[in-house]
C-alpha cells in the first residue's frame, strides 16, 4: 500500500497526507450499512457480491467515477470488507513502468482486489499491461534483448481491479471496455450530509445541534470529504471558545472566518462570478482571461470551480464563453447588467 498526496478543502490543490488521512480513516465506514447515500450503487454492488459468493467466483471488474470527495476510495474498501477480499491501493501516476505493474498483480492472492486511484493517469504501456492481465489473468514479460529475447507468460490468480476516476472521457475505450461495472458516484443531497455529519461527530465524541448541522451540510458543496473537514475546523473553533455544543453561532462564525458562505461559495467562487460580472458585465468571457483575472490556473477553474458555480446555477458555459447567470448577481447582491454584443 503507498501513501497517497490528498486535495486541498477546496482548490484540489496537493497537499500532504500525514496533516489528515489518519483523521479520514477514522471516519471511514467499513460495510455497507454504514456508507450513507448512493443508493443505486450499493444495490449494485451488493447484488454482484452476493451472486459471486454464491458461485464462488471472482468479482467483475468495477470501475468508479465522479467528483473528487464522493467517496471512491472508501467503497472500494467497503467492496474488499463485504467480499471478504484483502485489497492493495495504488495509484495510476505511481505505475510508471510495466515492471510496477507486474510486481504488484504477480504477488496477488485469488480473488485479491487490486484498487488504482486515479486510473485516468496510467501511461499507454502500463495499460497494455493491464489489458492482459484484466482478461486473460495473465501477463507476458520479455526475457533479454535483440534476437536472443523470448517471451514468457506468467500466469494469475483471478483479481478483481476496481478503478477510480474523476475523468472518466481519458480512459482509452479499450481499458474503459474491460471493466464489467461501471458505476457513477452522484453528489450528495443535503440531507445525506446531514447525516454523515452527525455520523461523524458521534464517531469524533462532539455535541451539534441540528440547526448547525443543517448549515454545514449546505456550506459543503454536496461532498462528504468536504463536510468532514468543515466539522473538524468548527469543533476546534468550538473548543477554543469553550462551547460543548457545536451550535449555530459558532458554525456560523467559523465558516465567516474561513470565507465560506451558507451555499458553500468560498472567496475564490465569488471572485470568479465578481470578475465575470464586474470586469466583462457578465460575459461570455473565455477561460484564459478569467484565469488571468483572478490568478488561478486554467485547469484548476475548470475542474473545482466550475463544477459546482454551474451545479449551483450560478455559471454558464457557452461555445463565446463562460456567462454570470441572474443567480450569480442575486447571490453577490450586484446590479443585474449585460453586454449587449
Amino acid at each position: 500500500m503507498i501513501e497517497r498526496e490528498e486535495e486541498n478543502l477546496m482548490t484540489g490543490k496537493k497537499v500532504e497526507a500525514s496533516d489528515f488521512v489518519q483523521f479520514e480513516n477514522v471516519l471511514r465506514p467499513k460495510t455497507f450499512n454504514e456508507y450513507i447515500g448512493q443508493t443505486a450503487s450499493k444495490e449494485n454492488l451488493k447484488i454482484a457480491i452476493e451472486a459471486a459468493k454464491k458461485r464462488g467466483d471472482g468479482l467483475d471488474h468495477i470501475l468508479i467515477h465522479g467528483a473528487p470527495g464522493l467517496g471512491k476510495t472508501t467503497l472500494s474498501q467497503i467492496i474488499a470488507n463485504e467480499f471478504g477480499a484483502n485489497i492493495r491501493i495504488t495509484s495510476g501516476p505511481a505505475l510508471e513502468k510495466q515492471g510496477d505493474v507486474a510486481s504488484i498483480v504477480s504477488n496477488l492472492e485469488p480473488n485479491d482486489i487490486l484498487f488504482i486511484d486515479e486510473i485516468h493517469r496510467l501511461k499507454p504501456v502500463v495499460e497494455e499491461v493491464l489489458y492482459s492481465a484484466m482478461e486473460d489473468f495473465g501477463i507476458d514479460i520479455v526475457l533479454g534483448k535483440g534476437p536472443s529475447a523470448r517471451t514468457m507468460r506468467i500466469a494469475l490468480p483471478h483479481f478483481t481491479l476496481i478503478g477510480a476516476t474523476t475523468k472518466i472521457s481519458m480512459l482509452s475505450a479499450p481499458l474503459r471496455g474491460r471493466f464489467g461495472n461501471v458505476l457513477k458516484l452522484q453528489f450528495y443531497t443535503t440531507d445525506e450530509i446531514k447525516e454523515i455529519l452527525l455520523r461523524s461527530a458521534k464517531i469524533l465524541k462532539c455535541k451539534i445541534d441540528d440547526p448547525a448541522a443543517t448549515l454545514l451540510a449546505k456550506s459543503s458543496r454536496q461532498i462528504p470529504r468536504i463536510a468532514n473537514r468543515l466539522l473538524k475546523r468548527v469543533r476546534d473553533y468550538a473548543d477554543v471558545k469553550n462551547k460543548s455544543v457545536i451550535d449555530f453561532g459558532a458554525t456560523r462564525e467559523a465558516l465567516d472566518a474561513m470565507g465560506i458562505d451558507e451555499l458553500g461559495l468560498d472567496s475564490v467562487d465569488r471572485e470568479i462570478l465578481s470578475v465575470i460580472i464586474e470586469k466583462f458585465k457578465g460575459g461570455p468571457v473565455g477561460l484564459n482571461t478569467i484565469s488571468a483575472a483572478t490568478s488561478e490556473e486554467e485547469d484548476t477553474i475548470e475542474d473545482i470551480y466550475e463544477p459546482f458555480l454551474i451545479k449551483m446555477g450560478f455559471l454558464e458555459r457557452t461555445a463565446r464563453g463562460r456567462i454570470a447567470t441572474d443567480n450569480a448577481y442575486e447571490h453577490l447582491g450586484l446590479k443585474l447588467q449585460r453586454n449587449l454584443i
